[in-house]
């Protein structure tokens, strides 16, 4: 999957919202219903939902409870403490924390440092990812087994690694038998298989 792919899925996440309109229907999609929707009573939604909303300026997003500064400094140095990937509070911490500031920074708390926090931990793991990968790398390892890596994080690393796996392959293969790679080897049965039906 590319970052789109992975933004996608998670625009399916499930938010709170606070509508700032009344509509008494009920919508019914194939991932579930939303609505009613009562003008100042919170409402659970998708994701996709509350920034469309947002857009129109018809509600305002409440923060998902994983998304409090003090947790996530909390989390930030668990992981600078651990020398594996400790598990996030959200799967899609990243996307998610995008296409909510990028319609509605305003309406979450110290916005600008919770920010600061999700890409500070996210550089974080991202370098211990590519750390890890160099010393899988270097020791030769041909599979390995890493828990609590997000898909964004895959993602990101995947090229990286597929790459230096290839070129890492490519270095080591065994030569082939120099007689059987000689094409001048050819060439020359070739011409004495020719010369001999000449001869004779």
């Amino acid at each position: 999957m590319d970052p789109a792919e992975i933004e996608f899925i998670a625009e399916q996440e499930k938010i709170s919202i606070i509508p700032k309109f009344t509509d008494q229907r009920v919508i019914h999609l194939i991932s579930g219903d939303i609505g009613p929707f009562r003008a100042g009573i919170p409402v659970v939604v998708p994701l996709w939902v509350a920034i469309h909303l947002r857009q129109r300026k018809k509600c305002t997003i409440v923060a998902p409870d994983w998304m409090d500064l003090e947790l996530l400094e909390e989390k930030l140095e668990e992981e600078k403490n651990s020398r594996f990937f400790t598990k996030m509070p959200n799967d899609h911490y990243m996307g998610i924390t995008h296409l909510i500031f990028e319609v509605a920074a305003q309406d979450i708390d110290n916005s600008e440092r919770i920010r600061t926090a999700i890409k500070d931990l996210w550089d974080l793991r991202v370098s211990k990812a590519r750390s890890s990968a160099d010393t899988f790398l270097k020791g030769g390892g041909r599979h390995a087994g890493i828990d609590y890596l997000t898909q964004m994080e895959i993602c990101t690393l995947r090229p990286l690694l597929l790459d230096a796996l290839d070129v890492t392959y490519k270095l080591n293969a065994p030569l082939e038998d120099a007689s059987f790679l000689n094409t001048s080897s050819f060439v020359s049965q070739s011409q004495q298989a020719g010369s001999s039906t000449t001869s004779s």
